[in-house]
């Protein structure tokens, strides 16, 4: 494993004088750490062999973007693997998704042992995918797995590439691959303490509050020790620490369901943590504002029409999905079409058209999908006016 700037050097030389595209591919430590940086990188091309490298140990990888950066680079799954690529300096100019690309070509399984074993014939193991990979030395086991992930990615991508042009979904990739490069991650959340898993069964805001002030508590000690927080004492523990309403920290202790690694060893930290929620003057709303549309299951009574449109216009979209042999989700996400429901959106396909657009639909999704959209909106218009949709 190359873990020195020299050895960097020589494998970024040796990448260069390669042929063909370059397999990348990236372990982190999800569910171990806190950060999601990668502790392993994986290289393959043609002619050049494989490159296993440490990034915890290379400060600079300029070396290795100049040899492959202008390549294409072929990932699978790159929406996983493209943060943490860009955390050390690497960054493709060009992709091929090789998980994106089986979901086009209409494959039902499309995890990287899956596809390997369709389009090459060969089955990868894959007891060391969940493995913890801060650990130090690498066992020679996992590098192997792990060098064997890009090896097969090559031959992967030109089959795969053959089939989606046969299907004449050749260009309909290529416009996917480009925007799962440009695509922004999404800005972080205000109050990023609501994902606490069960959180929406609390409806007593002194109760969020300590929820808030355990989350933020956790989060820090995990920030500092770079341990994911679950393992330090999971969501149902501090979500049974809100709810359990006890009174002294020896009872906190007491309680069986609040358990983990530093359930006990942390105990003042938490028990510090409840006092200031239970202190705290600024206590958080129930409801969460927000200017997205709310749970299609509320519109019927909210906006009648545009739960009608939604429910025509999705039958719509997955008629076109079938045909096209594509997931209805990659078609269109089902956030974009529920957007476009919800909104008054004029009911032609210029209208719709111009609304996908904004939404960052890519121009086949839009070819495919616009016209299909409006006549369903037509349809669901003239379905009878519920009273909240008549006019005040």
């Amino acid at each position: 494993m190359i873990a020195d700037a020299d050895a960097l050097a020589r494998a970024a030389e040796r990448l260069f004088d390669g042929t063909g595209p370059v397999a990348v591919d990236a372990e982190r430590a999800n569910g171990f750490r806190y950060s999601a940086r990668a502790y392993l990188v994986q290289l393959h091309r043609r002619g050049a062999g494989t490159v296993l490298i440490d990034p915890t140990a290379i400060d600079d990888f300029s070396v290795l973007q100049r040899a492959i950066g202008d390549e294409e680079w072929i990932i699978h799954a790159a929406s996983q693997d493209l943060p943490c690529l860009r955390e050390v300096g690497l960054e493709p100019s060009r992709l091929f998704d090789t998980e994106l690309g089986a979901r086009l070509a209409g494959f039902e399984r499309v995890g990287l042992a899956a596809v390997t074993e369709r389009l090459v014939g060969l089955r990868l193991r894959k007891e060391h995918g969940a493995s913890d990979w801060s650990t130090r030395p690498i066992p020679a086991s996992w590098l192997e797995y792990a060098a064997l992930d890009v090896e097969v990615l090559p031959q992967a991508r030109d089959r795969l590439a053959a089939e989606l042009l046969e299907q004449g979904k050749a260009e309909l990739a290529e416009q996917e691959f480009a925007y799962a490069l440009e695509r922004q991650p999404k800005p972080p959340a205000a109050e990023p303490w609501r994902r606490l898993s069960g959180i929406h069964t609390v409806r007593d805001r002194r109760q969020l509050a300590i929820a808030r002030e355990l989350w933020m508590a956790r989060d820090a000690l995990a920030r500092a020790t770079d341990t994911a927080p679950g393992r330090l004492v999971p969501d149902r523990s501090l979500l049974a620490a809100v709810t359990a309403n006890v009174e002294a920290k020896g009872a906190l202790a007491a309680r069986r369901d609040f358990s983990g690694r530093a359930s006990r060893s942390e105990l003042d930290r938490w028990w510090a943590a409840i006092e200031r929620g239970r202190s705290s003057e600024d206590l958080p709303d129930v409801r969460v504002r927000s200017d997205e549309p709310p749970p299609p299951r509320f519109w019927s009574s909210r906006r009648p029409r545009a739960d009608a449109r939604l429910k025509t216009a999705r039958a719509a979209v997955q008629e076109v999905a079938e045909a096209m042999a594509i997931p209805a989700e990659n078609l269109l996400m089902p956030d974009t079409l529920r957007r476009v429901a919800w909104e008054p959106t004029e009911p032609t396909p210029e209208g719709v058209a111009e609304v996908l657009r904004e939404r960052q639909a890519r121009p086949w999704q839009i070819a495919a999908t616009a016209q299909r959209i409006a006549a369903a909106f037509v349809e669901a218009d003239q379905q009878p006016a519920a009273p909240s949709d008549a006019p005040s």
